[in-house]
């Protein structure tokens, strides 16, 4: 009998998958999170460690070999440090977002079990401005646990959501952390969620930024792209880091899209845009297998940006869920 695989009906086998420990956080940035919260998940709607961990040996055995860690903020979930572990001996790449603020207390695990890749949300580099956009004051813990991450040699990832009139004017201010720093900053164009009042003239375009770049810094060298990646990838010149851009707006990258998210509620989304979402913890709590359900969810993803191919139509994307209880 034929191995069963993750496969759309465009031919992508889909690798990557992203799950949402929780929808809490420590922060509450705008553009993540609407101005007037959400409604928190009850503890019982939530997937226990147990779960999630079912859930990724299943998803692991239909071809899933990355796993990446999301929330709201993962580390704030009870437990982490144990589920981390079992994780992390199902055989696959682990990797993890994470806003920083209490990173310091798992990289000594992070280091024994092989957890490198992290992308840390950090939207500025000035602290009375990182007050305005996350409402918390946390910006000193966050940098010095960036350089506790980097002493150990983690590969880590700035992830800067771009948002003009707010933090544009800082963009060269991050490529100058990549001069002597192994880093990756990985600028993110502004994107639409229920909630978050998004119009794209708050946006910054990836043609923008390089320019910005230039001025400034010069020859910019352009980078192999790794399969699948959602970024395109550059370098200034001597420069021992590197920088990325996410161009979900201007230059959709979704050809060759490998990702699967699944929910903190157990909810399986074929794309971070997607209305229709695949209940999986349902099932899973009844006994039933979750193999087929999986494989044929797949079989209706849209081929780009949720069937927002032209432009991103608000009437699509206020029906679905807001950023934070999707899963960063």
């Amino acid at each position: 009998m034929a191995e069963k695989k993750i496969i759309d009906n465009f031919g992508r086998p889909h690798t990557y998958l992203r799950i949402s420990l929780t929808d809490r956080c420590n922060l509450r940035c705008f553009y993540c999170m609407p101005e007037e919260g959400i409604e928190l998940t009850e503890k019982e709607n939530v997937m226990t460690l147990e779960e999630i961990i079912s859930l990724t040996r299943t998803f692991r055995d239909l071809g899933v070999d990355t796993v990446r860690l999301t929330g709201g903020e993962p580390l704030v979930r009870k437990n982490f440090g144990y589920l981390v572990e079992e994780l992390a001996k199902l055989g696959v790449t682990l990797k993890l977002t994470t806003n920083g603020i209490v990173l310091d207390k798992y990289l000594e695990l992070f280091d024994k079990i092989g957890l490198r890749k992290i992308n840390l949300s950090l939207d500025t580099l000035d602290k009375a401005k990182s007050v305005f956009i996350t409402k918390r004051d946390y910006y000193d813990r966050i940098m010095q646990n960036l350089e506790k991450a980097l002493e150990l040699n983690m590969q880590i990832k700035l992830n800067v959501v771009l948002i003009k009139g707010v933090n544009d004017n800082e963009i060269n201010d991050f490529i100058a952390l990549t001069r002597n720093k192994n880093l990756a900053v990985k600028f993110i164009e502004f994107m639409p969620f229920k909630g978050n009042k998004w119009d794209w003239s708050k946006g910054v375009s990836q043609d923008e930024i390089l320019k910005t770049i230039e001025s400034k810094f010069g020859e910019i060298q352009t980078l192999k792209n790794p399969a699948h990646s959602t970024s395109q990838n550059f370098k200034v010149k001597d420069h021992e880091g590197s920088f990325g851009i996410v161009s979900t707006i201007t230059k959709p990258f979704c050809d060759d899209c490998n990702r699967i998210r699944v929910t903190a509620d157990g909810k399986m989304k074929n794309c971070l845009f997607a209305n229709s979402e695949t209940d999986l913890l349902t099932p899973m709590r009844a006994g039933q297998a979750l193999d087929n359900i999986i494989v044929n969810a797949i079989k209706t993803k849209k081929y780009s940006r949720d069937g927002m191919d032209v432009k991103m139509d608000a009437d699509h994307y206020e029906q679905n869920r807001s950023m934070i209880s999707i899963g960063g």
